[in-house]
Protein backbone atom coordinates (compact mmCIF):
# COMPACT_ATOMS: atom_id res chain seq x y z
CA UNK A 1 0.00 0.00 0.00
CA UNK A 2 1.32 3.25 -1.00
CA UNK A 3 1.58 6.13 1.38
CA UNK A 4 -0.17 8.85 -0.78
CA UNK A 5 -2.20 9.21 -4.01
CA UNK A 6 -1.04 11.73 -7.16
CA UNK A 7 -3.85 11.42 -9.10
CA UNK A 8 -5.36 14.95 -8.75
CA UNK A 9 -8.36 13.64 -7.29
CA UNK A 10 -10.58 15.99 -5.01
CA UNK A 11 -12.62 13.58 -2.47
CA UNK A 12 -15.90 15.37 -0.38
CA UNK A 13 -17.20 13.40 2.21
CA UNK A 14 -20.29 13.65 3.47
CA UNK A 15 -21.23 12.80 7.02
CA UNK A 16 -24.16 10.75 6.13
CA UNK A 17 -22.01 7.94 4.86
CA UNK A 18 -19.88 8.44 8.40
CA UNK A 19 -23.14 7.97 10.30
CA UNK A 20 -24.58 4.74 8.06
CA UNK A 21 -21.17 2.94 8.41
CA UNK A 22 -21.12 3.72 12.23
CA UNK A 23 -24.37 2.59 12.78
CA UNK A 24 -24.17 -0.17 10.53
CA UNK A 25 -21.19 -1.34 12.38
CA UNK A 26 -23.12 -0.75 15.97
CA UNK A 27 -25.85 -2.82 14.82
CA UNK A 28 -23.81 -6.04 13.96
CA UNK A 29 -21.53 -5.51 16.59
CA UNK A 30 -24.21 -6.02 19.01
CA UNK A 31 -25.87 -8.64 17.49
CA UNK A 32 -22.48 -10.69 17.49
CA UNK A 33 -21.38 -9.73 20.66
CA UNK A 34 -24.06 -10.35 23.29
CA UNK A 35 -23.42 -8.89 26.61
CA UNK A 36 -22.02 -10.79 29.22
CA UNK A 37 -24.15 -12.61 31.40
CA UNK A 38 -23.31 -12.62 34.96
CA UNK A 39 -24.09 -15.30 37.22
CA UNK A 40 -25.34 -15.59 40.70
CA UNK A 41 -23.96 -18.73 42.84
CA UNK A 42 -23.11 -21.56 40.92
CA UNK A 43 -20.23 -23.97 42.17
CA UNK A 44 -16.93 -22.42 42.69
CA UNK A 45 -15.15 -23.66 39.99
CA UNK A 46 -17.41 -22.47 37.18
CA UNK A 47 -16.86 -19.05 38.67
CA UNK A 48 -13.27 -18.91 39.50
CA UNK A 49 -13.17 -19.90 35.42
CA UNK A 50 -12.00 -16.68 34.00
CA UNK A 51 -14.17 -15.99 31.16
CA UNK A 52 -13.26 -16.75 27.55
CA UNK A 53 -11.32 -14.09 25.43
CA UNK A 54 -13.80 -11.69 23.48
CA UNK A 55 -14.16 -12.16 19.75
CA UNK A 56 -12.51 -9.97 17.17
CA UNK A 57 -14.52 -7.07 16.45
CA UNK A 58 -16.86 -7.84 12.99
CA UNK A 59 -16.33 -6.03 10.10
CA UNK A 60 -19.00 -4.33 7.76
CA UNK A 61 -19.76 -3.83 4.06
CA UNK A 62 -21.73 -2.14 2.06
CA UNK A 63 -20.73 0.39 -1.12
CA UNK A 64 -20.76 4.27 -1.64
CA UNK A 65 -23.00 6.68 -3.92
CA UNK A 66 -22.56 10.04 -5.44
CA UNK A 67 -21.86 11.93 -8.29
CA UNK A 68 -18.19 13.09 -9.93
CA UNK A 69 -17.57 16.78 -12.05
CA UNK A 70 -14.61 16.17 -13.52
CA UNK A 71 -11.63 15.46 -10.68
CA UNK A 72 -14.05 16.36 -7.90
CA UNK A 73 -15.48 12.97 -6.26
CA UNK A 74 -18.63 13.57 -3.82
CA UNK A 75 -19.39 11.24 -1.78
CA UNK A 76 -23.14 11.45 -0.50
CA UNK A 77 -24.68 8.63 0.62
CA UNK A 78 -24.34 4.52 1.26
CA UNK A 79 -25.89 1.44 1.66
CA UNK A 80 -24.92 -2.10 3.04
CA UNK A 81 -24.25 -5.23 1.19
CA UNK A 82 -23.68 -8.60 2.09
CA UNK A 83 -20.42 -10.33 1.82
CA UNK A 84 -19.27 -14.09 2.48
CA UNK A 85 -16.13 -14.12 4.87
CA UNK A 86 -15.49 -17.66 3.64
CA UNK A 87 -15.31 -17.10 0.02
CA UNK A 88 -14.38 -13.28 0.25
CA UNK A 89 -17.15 -12.37 -2.29
CA UNK A 90 -20.30 -9.66 -2.66
CA UNK A 91 -23.98 -11.28 -2.74
CA UNK A 92 -24.47 -9.43 -6.46
CA UNK A 93 -27.85 -10.19 -6.71
CA UNK A 94 -28.83 -8.31 -3.90
CA UNK A 95 -25.74 -5.75 -4.99
CA UNK A 96 -28.04 -5.28 -7.87
CA UNK A 97 -31.43 -5.22 -6.37
CA UNK A 98 -30.42 -2.19 -3.63
CA UNK A 99 -28.71 0.01 -6.92
CA UNK A 100 -31.96 -0.47 -8.77
CA UNK A 101 -33.99 0.94 -5.59
CA UNK A 102 -31.41 3.88 -5.25
CA UNK A 103 -31.38 4.62 -8.92
CA UNK A 104 -35.46 5.20 -8.44
CA UNK A 105 -34.92 7.51 -5.56
CA UNK A 106 -31.20 8.99 -6.58
CA UNK A 107 -31.22 9.08 -10.53
CA UNK A 108 -27.70 11.02 -10.68
CA UNK A 109 -25.64 8.81 -8.54
CA UNK A 110 -23.85 6.19 -8.83
CA UNK A 111 -21.91 3.64 -7.31
CA UNK A 112 -18.18 5.29 -6.54
CA UNK A 113 -16.92 2.19 -4.59
CA UNK A 114 -17.18 0.13 -1.46
CA UNK A 115 -17.15 0.74 2.41
CA UNK A 116 -15.90 -1.44 5.39
CA UNK A 117 -14.91 -1.57 8.79
CA UNK A 118 -11.24 -2.05 9.98
CA UNK A 119 -7.58 -0.55 11.63
CA UNK A 120 -6.10 -0.76 8.00
CA UNK A 121 -6.53 -2.25 4.65
CA UNK A 122 -6.41 -6.24 4.48
CA UNK A 123 -5.55 -8.41 1.47
CA UNK A 124 -8.40 -9.56 1.24
CA UNK A 125 -10.37 -5.99 0.72
CA UNK A 126 -8.27 -6.58 -2.71
CA UNK A 127 -11.05 -9.01 -3.51
CA UNK A 128 -13.99 -6.63 -3.23
CA UNK A 129 -12.57 -4.08 -4.98
CA UNK A 130 -11.40 -5.92 -7.83
CA UNK A 131 -15.22 -7.56 -8.09
CA UNK A 132 -16.63 -4.17 -8.16
CA UNK A 133 -14.44 -2.91 -10.91
CA UNK A 134 -17.27 -4.11 -13.66
CA UNK A 135 -19.53 -1.35 -12.09
CA UNK A 136 -17.25 1.12 -11.54
CA UNK A 137 -13.75 0.69 -13.38
CA UNK A 138 -11.71 3.06 -10.46
CA UNK A 139 -13.81 2.05 -7.41
CA UNK A 140 -13.44 4.24 -3.90
CA UNK A 141 -12.50 2.73 -0.85
CA UNK A 142 -13.91 4.16 2.55
CA UNK A 143 -12.46 2.62 6.07
CA UNK A 144 -13.32 3.49 8.86
CA UNK A 145 -11.48 2.57 12.22
CA UNK A 146 -14.21 1.58 15.12
CA UNK A 147 -11.86 1.58 17.76
CA UNK A 148 -11.20 4.79 19.84
CA UNK A 149 -8.10 6.47 20.02
CA UNK A 150 -8.74 9.52 22.94
CA UNK A 151 -5.65 11.24 21.50
CA UNK A 152 -6.59 11.23 17.88
CA UNK A 153 -7.72 14.30 16.77
CA UNK A 154 -8.43 13.29 13.18
CA UNK A 155 -11.87 11.45 12.14
CA UNK A 156 -10.84 7.70 12.17
CA UNK A 157 -11.58 7.82 7.92
CA UNK A 158 -9.52 6.67 5.19
CA UNK A 159 -10.11 6.84 1.32
CA UNK A 160 -7.77 4.80 -0.98
CA UNK A 161 -8.15 4.66 -4.60
CA UNK A 162 -7.97 2.63 -7.80
CA UNK A 163 -6.48 1.83 -10.65
CA UNK A 164 -7.40 3.74 -13.44
CA UNK A 165 -7.26 7.18 -12.31
CA UNK A 166 -4.28 6.37 -10.33
CA UNK A 167 -5.94 5.62 -7.00
CA UNK A 168 -4.55 2.47 -7.25
CA UNK A 169 -1.17 1.99 -9.00
CA UNK A 170 0.38 -0.95 -10.98
CA UNK A 171 3.63 -2.51 -9.67
CA UNK A 172 5.21 -5.40 -10.59
CA UNK A 173 5.96 -7.82 -8.12
CA UNK A 174 7.96 -10.87 -9.13
CA UNK A 175 7.40 -9.91 -13.11
CA UNK A 176 3.37 -9.92 -12.17
CA UNK A 177 1.54 -6.45 -12.20
CA UNK A 178 -0.18 -5.77 -9.03
CA UNK A 179 -2.69 -3.44 -7.53
CA UNK A 180 -2.36 -1.57 -4.37
CA UNK A 181 -4.30 0.49 -2.46
CA UNK A 182 -3.20 3.99 -2.06
CA UNK A 183 -4.53 6.42 0.10
CA UNK A 184 -5.96 9.79 -0.32
CA UNK A 185 -6.97 13.22 0.64
CA UNK A 186 -10.60 13.91 1.64
CA UNK A 187 -12.47 16.69 2.95
CA UNK A 188 -16.21 16.91 4.92
CA UNK A 189 -18.50 18.76 2.67
CA UNK A 190 -22.40 19.35 4.29
CA UNK A 191 -25.50 20.71 3.57
CA UNK A 192 -27.79 22.64 5.71
CA UNK A 193 -30.10 19.36 6.30
CA UNK A 194 -26.62 17.65 7.39
CA UNK A 195 -25.42 19.63 10.02
CA UNK A 196 -29.19 20.33 11.05
CA UNK A 197 -28.97 16.21 11.69
CA UNK A 198 -25.67 16.21 13.23
CA UNK A 199 -26.41 18.94 15.43
CA UNK A 200 -29.38 16.72 16.97
CA UNK A 201 -27.68 13.35 17.60
CA UNK A 202 -24.79 15.00 19.08
CA UNK A 203 -27.43 16.62 21.63
CA UNK A 204 -29.10 13.46 22.49
CA UNK A 205 -30.12 12.34 25.66
CA UNK A 206 -27.46 9.42 26.86
CA UNK A 207 -29.48 5.73 27.21
CA UNK A 208 -29.39 6.14 30.78
CA UNK A 209 -30.99 9.45 31.01
CA UNK A 210 -28.36 10.98 32.33
CA UNK A 211 -29.05 14.31 34.32
CA UNK A 212 -28.80 18.43 32.47
CA UNK A 213 -25.57 18.73 34.38
CA UNK A 214 -24.18 15.84 32.52
CA UNK A 215 -25.84 16.94 29.55
CA UNK A 216 -23.90 20.61 30.30
CA UNK A 217 -20.56 18.79 31.29
CA UNK A 218 -20.30 17.15 28.01
CA UNK A 219 -20.91 20.32 25.96
CA UNK A 220 -18.44 22.37 28.16
CA UNK A 221 -16.08 19.36 27.34
CA UNK A 222 -16.35 19.53 23.76
CA UNK A 223 -16.37 23.06 23.35
CA UNK A 224 -12.67 23.26 25.95
CA UNK A 225 -11.18 20.63 23.44
CA UNK A 226 -12.44 23.20 20.29
CA UNK A 227 -10.90 25.76 22.17
CA UNK A 228 -7.92 23.86 23.13
CA UNK A 229 -7.02 22.79 19.43
CA UNK A 230 -8.06 25.92 18.01
CA UNK A 231 -5.29 27.60 20.40
CA UNK A 232 -2.70 24.83 19.59
CA UNK A 233 -3.21 25.48 15.93
CA UNK A 234 -2.33 29.14 16.52
CA UNK A 235 0.24 28.75 18.09
CA UNK A 236 1.63 26.52 15.47
CA UNK A 237 1.13 29.32 13.07
CA UNK A 238 2.24 31.65 15.50
CA UNK A 239 5.78 29.79 16.01
CA UNK A 240 6.43 29.10 12.39
CA UNK A 241 5.38 32.85 11.00
CA UNK A 242 7.99 33.79 13.99
CA UNK A 243 10.69 31.46 12.44
CA UNK A 244 10.17 32.55 9.11
CA UNK A 245 10.88 36.35 9.72
CA UNK A 246 13.90 35.38 11.49
CA UNK A 247 15.17 33.66 8.38
CA UNK A 248 15.13 29.95 10.15
CA UNK A 249 12.87 28.65 7.26
CA UNK A 250 12.12 29.63 3.66
CA UNK A 251 9.41 32.10 2.83
CA UNK A 252 6.57 30.59 1.32
CA UNK A 253 4.16 33.46 -0.48
CA UNK A 254 1.08 30.60 -0.77
CA UNK A 255 1.37 29.95 2.68
CA UNK A 256 1.68 33.97 3.58
CA UNK A 257 -1.31 34.37 0.96
CA UNK A 258 -3.50 32.29 3.36
CA UNK A 259 -2.28 33.77 7.08
CA UNK A 260 -2.96 37.20 5.13
CA UNK A 261 -6.15 36.37 4.03
CA UNK A 262 -6.95 34.58 7.39
CA UNK A 263 -6.08 38.30 9.33
CA UNK A 264 -8.69 40.31 7.11
CA UNK A 265 -11.42 38.41 8.33
CA UNK A 266 -10.68 39.79 12.05
CA UNK A 267 -11.39 43.74 11.57
CA UNK A 268 -15.09 42.51 10.40
CA UNK A 269 -15.24 41.19 14.13
CA UNK A 270 -14.76 44.76 15.14
CA UNK A 271 -16.92 46.46 13.23
CA UNK A 272 -19.98 48.94 14.53
CA UNK A 273 -22.72 46.72 12.75
CA UNK A 274 -20.99 43.64 14.37
CA UNK A 275 -20.95 45.37 17.84
CA UNK A 276 -24.89 46.14 17.36
CA UNK A 277 -26.22 42.59 16.57
CA UNK A 278 -23.86 41.08 18.89
CA UNK A 279 -25.57 43.53 21.71
CA UNK A 280 -28.95 43.13 21.07
CA UNK A 281 -28.72 39.52 20.80
CA UNK A 282 -26.77 39.21 24.01
CA UNK A 283 -29.72 41.23 25.72
CA UNK A 284 -32.42 39.14 24.10
CA UNK A 285 -30.53 36.13 25.56
CA UNK A 286 -30.32 38.42 28.62
CA UNK A 287 -34.00 38.95 28.81
CA UNK A 288 -35.13 35.35 27.88
CA UNK A 289 -33.30 33.96 31.09
CA UNK A 290 -35.05 36.93 33.62
CA UNK A 291 -38.39 35.65 31.70
CA UNK A 292 -37.72 31.92 32.34
CA UNK A 293 -36.65 32.76 36.05
CA UNK A 294 -39.91 34.81 37.10
CA UNK A 295 -41.94 32.22 35.22
CA UNK A 296 -39.98 29.73 37.36
CA UNK A 297 -40.38 31.99 40.30
CA UNK A 298 -44.60 31.86 39.55
CA UNK A 299 -44.76 28.82 39.29
CA UNK A 300 -43.40 28.26 42.83
CA UNK A 301 -45.16 30.77 44.46
CA UNK A 302 -48.69 29.23 43.14
CA UNK A 303 -47.49 25.57 44.40
CA UNK A 304 -47.05 27.55 47.92
CA UNK A 305 -49.99 28.81 47.77
CA UNK A 306 -51.82 26.30 46.80
CA UNK A 307 -50.21 24.43 49.72
CA UNK A 308 -51.44 27.45 51.97
CA UNK A 309 -55.12 27.16 50.86
CA UNK A 310 -55.29 23.65 51.22
CA UNK A 311 -53.78 23.85 55.16
CA UNK A 312 -55.96 26.67 55.71
CA UNK A 313 -58.90 25.42 54.01
CA UNK A 314 -58.71 22.18 56.58
CA UNK A 315 -58.23 24.47 59.23
CA UNK A 316 -61.32 26.37 58.48
CA UNK A 317 -63.50 23.55 58.45
CA UNK A 318 -62.56 23.03 62.26
CA UNK A 319 -62.38 26.30 63.20
CA UNK A 320 -64.06 28.49 60.88
CA UNK A 321 -60.78 30.32 59.51
CA UNK A 322 -60.97 32.05 56.13
CA UNK A 323 -58.73 30.93 53.42
CA UNK A 324 -55.09 32.34 53.04
CA UNK A 325 -55.90 33.69 49.40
Amino acid sequence: MASSSSSGLTFKLHPLVIVNISDHYTRVKSQTQPPHLSSNGGDGAAAAASPPPPPPPPRVFGCVIGVQRGRTVEIFNSFELLYDPVTHSLDRSFLEKKQELYKKVFPNFYILGWYSTGSDAQESDMHIHKALMDINESPVYVLLNPSINHAQKDLPVTIYESAIIAIQELHVIDGIPQLIFVRASYTIETVEAERISVDHVAHLKPSDGGSAATQLAAHLTGIHSAIKMLNSRIRVLHHYLLAMQKGEIPCENSLLRQVSSLLRRLPAIESGKFQDDFLMEYNDTLLISYLAMFTNCSSTMNELVDKFNIAYDRQSRRGGRTAFI
